[in-house]
């Protein structure tokens, strides 16, 4: 028999696993200004982007379980407050080391938003039907990052940076009120005696799991590493405006939009294994070209811009390809301990972006090469791990 769940609407859904990356991106406009306002290397305060990684891979554990115990929408409310408060401590910091812990604490909160609103997905929508609804949502997400930089650069271009984590605040408060009011209980029965080292256990031995949990990984972590290093890029070397930035970020946004788009198309024809593996190869297209690029020589004209972004629309466009159906297929057999596997399995693919993201922040050095040959490697281990899962998939 069919379970009867209540399920909140797709607006409420999207806000709410949407507004733990508008929080990642809004303050990258201002990247620059807050490296001499607080008088840091900008290798520290491209930290404050991986640390938010690491506290999200906490909080996506503790806020799995949680909803599994007390209730998805108990789960949900508590950690909108604790990011609240992690908001309005990175508005209050005066050092970058406050505003690590901050963003530590803003994240641990956000990330149930994420790890909250997948299993909610998960556990009432079954098939197909199911890899159509997260492509849904992720073209619908890939739009959210771009609108972080796009309020940040002007909120900052006339207010200052202090002013983007006020708006997060507000941001916060906002949220927290509309969830209280629209957001139902999910869950349909209280799961009894889960064993969580039995579940992880069960998770680390699974070759999948951590091939899914890679790929994740991966295109997050280039997704948000690209991120870190644009300000660094259009604002310093290729003299934009925080504001015109901001704005520029849409259009690079587009990319992942089309992505998820071309995703749910493509499974009229592919199985979602395939589509991943195509996305793979598009984003390592992306990759070549733009390292290729890079090594030739750039300068700061309208031609070199124009194929800049050319080439980094396709890289995310492979990236919005694939992680629909990474994200739909990951815990396909784990629908008996969907809560538990949730909070396991995104602490540990939150844990490899932000790895990954810190990888970023360490090697830059101000060169316009660094961030596409980092890309290229991660793109090819992508392609390599996509063609294992197909042939695993096909001996099963």
């Amino acid at each position: 028999m069919e379970r009867k769940i209540s399920t909140p609407s797709l607006f409420l859904l999207i806000i709410l696993v949407g507004f733990p990356q508008i929080s990642e991106t809004i303050y990258t406009p201002s990247l620059p200004d807050i490296t001499n306002n607080l008088h840091a290397s900008s290798n520290m305060v491209q930290l404050t982007l991986s640390i938010y990684f690491l506290g999200f891979a906490f909080g996506v554990f503790c806020w799995g379980r949680l909803s599994d115990s007390i209730g998805r929408r108990p789960a949900m409310l508590w950690g909108i407050l604790v990011y609240g408060i992690g908001c309005l401590g990175c508005y209050l910091s005066d050092s970058v080391e406050w505003l690590l812990l901050s963003r530590f604490i803003q994240a641990f909160g956000a990330s149930t938003g994420s790890v909250v609103t997948q299993t909610i997905l998960r556990e009432s929508i079954d098939g197909t039907k199911r890899h159509a609804v997260f492509a849904q949502i992720s073209a619908a997400l890939a739009f959210t990052p771009a609108i972080g930089p796009l309020i940040g650069g002007w909120v900052d271009q006339s207010l200052g940076f202090k002013a983007v984590f006020f708006t997060l605040v507000v941001i916060s408060v906002a949220i927290f009120m509309y969830t209280f009011v629209s957001l139902p209980e999910t869950r349909v029965s209280t799961p009894s005696n889960i064993n969580t080292l039995s579940v992880a256990k069960r998770l680390v031995f699974d070759i999948r799991i951590w091939a899914f949990g890679f790929l994740i990984g991966a295109t997050n972590g280039i997704l948000f590493s690209y991120y870190a290093e644009a300000p660094f890029i259009f604002i310093e070397f290729f003299h934009m405006a925080p504001g015109v930035f901001g704005f520029f970020g849409v259009f690079v946004a587009l990319s992942s939009i089309l992505g998820a788009m071309l995703s749910k198309r493509l499974l009229t024809k592919f199985p979602a294994e395939k589509i991943i593996l195509i996305g793979s190869m598009v984003t390592t297209l992306g990759a070549v070209c733009l390292t290729s690029f890079t090594l030739y020589g750039v300068n700061p004209s309208v031609i070199s811009l124009s194929l800049m972004v050319a080439f980094i629309f396709t890289l995310l466009l492979g990236i919005g390809i694939a992680i629909p159906n990474c994200l739909s297929l990951a815990l396909v057999h784990y629908s008996d301990v969907l809560g538990t596997a949730g909070a396991i399995f995104g602490l540990g693919y939150y844990v490899v972006v932000s790895l990954i993201t810190s990888g970023m922040s360490y090697l830059h050095n101000g060169s316009l090469v660094t961030m596409p040959i980092y890309f290229l490697i991660l793109a090819i281990l992508m392609v390599l791990v996509s063609k294992k899962i197909i042939v695993n998939h096909k001996t099963k």
